[in-house]
């Protein structure tokens, strides 16, 4: 399979949801498969807090494939045969786009904390302009998971016409309490790292220690990722072998997953990065800028097809149900489907053999 990567590069002015303005900006992007003539063949892949504009596919000299490489590609659900799916790197990333640790022009500084503070809206209309730039004014799908799912709503609301089919997973209509909650685990984690100088760290500080506030937060994140199940079943009571049981810092196999991963994590994402993401989750909230909830789910006309996962403690499938129901009542074209999954919020990027003949219906001519 082909991968194009580019990074597009915009001198007008991007506004904001805040009110304020983002000038220049760039995308970081993936193609994989073709264009046809007319570019009805389009199909938007949206990617969650961690992920990249790198969905599918290994690199060159690489190893490591794409995050949803099981999904995308020649005869897959997401079929590049037959389909041209493109993949953004969301604002306020660290992987190509605009961050904050971007030049903050016509200053040779990063912006650090005096980049724009951005929503899930100002993301996918950041997305438009760049497919515009393609020429693609219409979309066959959207797809996306988590966060991505978040950005797959708001096209269907914001942009009705926009896409035939919008196939949101492990989503919500509004970032409730209890999520909010494990995001300031990792936000109070960092900001209160002594070498995280309140976002004053030279670019690439921690690409070979990682930072250790970063590090913790994930811990947080990582347990909402999963659910108790599929960490007894992962991990047991399972102890380190040549830790002593009675040692104070002798660690359970759990332990050590949690600190091998996000040690890891903390070295390849940027802080600054990871908190303006979460702030970005945190607001997202479909009914804003309009009346009511209802309001914003009645202007859908693409068809939705909801994907929830039973043992997702992050977003709960009755969050996704209740997008189901209301737009049942409106006599809207949804579909739901809620997959009997241990797994947990990443049941999405996991166990994809439980879902893809979904997304592979759905995309069928």
């Amino acid at each position: 399979m082909k991968i194009k990567t580019d990074i597009a590069h915009f001198t007008s002015p991007l506004y904001l949801e805040s009110g304020r303005i983002l000038e220049p900006y760039d995308i970081a992007y993936e193609t994989y498969g073709e264009l046809n003539s007319d570019k009805s063949n389009a199909v938007l892949v949206c990617h969650a807090l961690s992920g990249s504009h790198h969905a599918a596919g290994v690199y060159e000299n690489d190893s490591k494939a794409g995050w949803w490489d099981g999904l995308i590609g020649s005869g897959k659900a997401i079929d590049t045969d037959r389909y041209c799916v493109i993949c953004t790197n969301t604002l306020a990333s660290c992987f190509g786009s605009s961050g904050p640790m971007s030049q903050n022009y016509p200053s040779e500084q990063p912006y650090r904390f005096k980049f724009p503070v951005v929503t899930i809206k100002d993301m996918i209309k950041a997305q438009k302009n760049f497919l515009a730039t393609l020429g693609i004014y219409h979309l066959r799908a959207i797809v996306g998971g988590s966060m991505g799912g978040m950005q797959a709503l708001q096209f269907a609301v914001d942009f009705p016409d926009f896409a035939d089919d919008v196939i949101p997973l492990a989503t919500t209509y509004a970032t409730r309490p209890w999520t909010i909650a494990f995001n300031k685990v990792a936000m109070e984690a960092i900001r209160k790292d002594p070498r995280f100088q309140d976002g004053n760290y030279d670019k690439d500080a921690f690409k070979e220690e990682g930072l250790d506030g970063l590090a913790i937060g994930r811990v947080a994140g990582h347990i909402s990722y999963l659910s108790p199940h599929s960490m007894d079943k992962k991990f047991g009571r399972n102890y380190v072998n040549n830790d002593g049981l009675f040692e104070l810092f002798g660690r359970y196999e759990v332990e050590r997953y949690m600190e091998y991963n996000t040690a890891n994590f903390a070295k390849m994402f940027d802080p600054l990065s990871y908190l303006y993401i979460i702030k970005a989750i945190n607001t997202f909230n479909l009914s804003r800028g309009y009346d009511s909830l209802y309001e914003a789910i009645v202007r859908i006309k693409a068809s939705i097809h909801l994907i929830s996962f039973k043992a997702d403690y992050l977003f709960f499938p009755a969050e996704m149900e209740h997008i189901y129901k209301m737009m049942q009542r409106n006599k809207q074209k949804v579909s739901y489907h809620e997959i009997d999954s241990d797994y947990g919020h990443d049941a999405f990027l996991v166990e994809i053999d439980k879902f893809e003949n979904i997304v592979r219906e759905v995309l069928g001519e």
